[in-house]
């Protein structure tokens, strides 16, 4: 067989991954130029790799984005039909490189928490502004379930964890640890150790609270690396282990979730913007009638609201119908209209003929609110009568919803109308309509962002206390609710900031989560090694894989055959109730969907309060 022609159009278009992961390489090499720098630093690592690891550790912007640059691509190589994705290639490549650092030459990486808390805060706004305009008919169709499916997560990895180390005779603190590092939850360490430090628990003769510490630090350590692993790529091909296809199921829910296909991208979203199918044609027709001449634009569309003229052309000269012309013999009109009534217009104006400059005309499509107006409460063949000229309307949305625009539909208060048309004419109507029409921009919104994540924060970090037990939402939760109450308003209001753009949206997003990871997988790295201590290893990761694992699974199968849940959609809230961000972007990668975000916040938010608990008891009970 002659494999050159392969060969050959591989090299001439090889994919991303691998442009991606040569230029990773190529950096990497870039390392051993800043050996002279590390020399002038610390001479004793200043050779060969020590100094590159040298170099990385003592410049943490290198070492966050060198590992960027080789995860992404290492995440996208596919081995049997499965791919890490980009998130879990990251974490992979940023524990490997500290790991190495810490094991073979001793260096670590200090980078600020302040780093990990920026961009996971900025990533949690952006998902919240993807999912924001389902989650509220995501809340009520499921939230009993999103209910179920938290607890059924929570109790499950408590009783697996932590009768598993009573069976297999573990010190005190290996309990607590493995739920923190399973459960991806920091802070049931903390608790954990507030129950050592009160006296909630006894310690037991010959043991001290740094024995426990020490349990405590090495079941968290292996537990978290495990699971971080392991619970993206279980969420992530939950689906096509049952047979789902996951593009094709997430298309179904965000139809069923948005209130169906009628609207199109609901207001304030990315592609409200685009113009899509219509039926509605511009065609060139001589002036040949003589009842038409003497006639203005506005007077003949009174006579037919069907269409309107929107182009004149007489000789050279080429007017606009903003103008309000009146026609003269052979003049040539644009008119605009449904392509079946325009079919009939050499009866109505004379020959059509082939005149583009009658029919170039821009169109823009923009969503206007109906305020205070009084034109609310008249049927939409009434409204296009009175300040249709020009336009057609693709879409009308209610609370959010889109429903359904016939001719008798009456308008109310509050509604969104999606108008196609020359920018003058949608600027007209919705003057008329005494708003303003919004259509997508570069405006960036530093501000409002800024504010929300702000206000977000500050929710998440307010906790109340019970019985030593701090309860709190949690500054990521209370940032990514901000986005979604951001984004609601939009699809009720687009004058609160119109649509988003998708690209910078899906940047912040990706970037936002990857470095987060990669700052924590400089943290979490050099502990592993330290953990390593005879069979207890051992023990620790089995429990940490059945804790992180079986209890998303159970309730995988609760709502799969059970509740009979869209599987994208459960697959997100199996991800909230294990509250694992991680998993969550994997499934929206392979659904190429935001759509399974909507079930994640309600498990998230109440396995994130209930998981401490569980952690606190853990430890009193060692």
């Amino acid at each position: 067989m002659n494999t050159r022609p392969k060969l050959a159009g591989f090299l001439s278009h090889p994919p991303k991954y691998m442009i991606s992961l040569m230029f990773g390489l190529l950096a990497l090499a870039s390392l051993w130029l800043g050996n002279a720098y590390a020399a002038t630093l610390e001479p004793e690592v200043s050779n060969g790799v020590a100094g590159a690891l040298s170099y990385l550790a003592q410049n943490p912007f290198a070492y966050l984005f060198l590992t960027l640059a080789i995860g992404y691509p290492l995440g996208r190589i596919t081995v049997g039909g499965i791919c890490l994705g980009a998130t879990a290639g990251t974490l992979v490549t940023g524990i490997l490189i500290a790991l190495a650092s810490s094991a073979i030459y001793g260096i670590t990486y200090d980078i600020p928490g302040l780093v990990e808390d920026i961009f996971l805060m900025l990533f949690m706004y952006a998902l919240g502004m993807r999912v924001g305009p389902q989650f509220f008919s995501g809340l009520a169709r499921g939230g009993f379930d999103f209910v179920m499916i938290g607890l059924i997560v929570v109790f499950s990895n408590f009783l697996i964890v932590f009768f598993g180390v009573k069976v297999l005779d573990l010190g005190p603190g290996y309990a607590a640890g493995i739920i923190s590092g399973s459960y991806t939850v920091t802070a049931v360490m903390g608790v954990a150790q507030s129950a050592v430090s009160t006296g909630a628990f006894q310690l037991p003769e010959g043991v001290t609270a740094d024995m426990v510490g020490a349990n405590m630090a090495a079941g968290y350590a292996i537990s978290y690396v495990l699971s971080s692993i392991f619970i993206i790529l279980l969420v992530k091909y939950l689906p096509r282990m049952f047979g789902k296809d996951a593009v094709a199921e997430a298309i179904k829910a965000e139809q069923e979730f948005s209130g169906g296909e009628d609207g199109g991208a609901l207001p304030g979203t990315a592609g409200t913007s685009l113009l899509g199918f219509t039926d509605k044609q511009i065609r060139s027709y001589v002036v040949e009638h003589e009842e038409l001449v003497g006639l203005s634009v506005s007077q003949l569309f009174k006579k037919n609201p069907h269409a309107a003229i929107l182009k004149v052309v007489r000789g050279d000269e080429v007017i606009d119908a903003q103008a309000d012309p009146k026609l003269q013999m052979g003049d040539v009109v644009g008119v605009m209209g449904e392509y079946n009534l325009l079919l009939s217009g050499s009866d109505k104006v004379g020959n059509e003929v082939a005149e583009p400059r009658a029919r170039m005309v821009d169109i823009e499509v923009a969503d206007v609110h109906v305020g205070k107006s009084s034109f609310a409460g008249k049927t939409l063949t009434e409204l296009g009568q009175e300040l249709g000229f020009g336009v057609h309307l693709k879409s009308l949305f209610r609370a959010g919803v889109a429903i359904p625009h016939l001719p008798k539909t009456v308008v109310e208060k509050g509604d969104v109308l999606r108008l196609a048309g020359p920018a003058w004419c949608v600027e007209q109507a919705a003057k008329a309509l005494k708003a303003k029409p919004i259509v997508e921009s570069t405006y960036t919104e530093v501000s409002f962002m800024s504010l929300a994540l702000f206000v977000g924060f500050v929710i998440g970090h307010a906790s109340v206390e019970i019985s030593g037990i701090p309860f709190a939402l949690g500054t990521s939760a209370g940032c990514m609710l901000m986005g979604i109450f951001v984004s609601w308003l939009r699809t009720r209001n687009p004058d609160f900031g119109g649509p988003m753009s998708e690209g910078a949206r899906s940047f912040l997003n990706d970037i936002g989560l990857s470095l987060f990871v990669a700052v924590l997988a400089a943290g979490v790295g050099p502990k592993i090694m330290s953990s390593f201590q005879g069979t207890v290893v051992i023990w620790i990761a089995v429990l940490g894989l059945l804790g992180a694992l079986v209890p998303p699974f159970l309730a995988w199968l609760y709502g799969y055959y059970i509740r009979k849940m869209n599987p994208v959609v459960l697959a997100g809230a199996c991800a909230g109730g294990r509250n694992s961000t991680p998993a969550l972007n994997g499934i929206q990668d392979i659904s190429k969907s935001g759509i399974a975000a909507v079930a994640y916040p309600v498990p998230y938010a109440l396995t994130s309060a209930v998981v401490l608990i569980l952690g606190y008891i853990a430890m009193v009970f060692s």
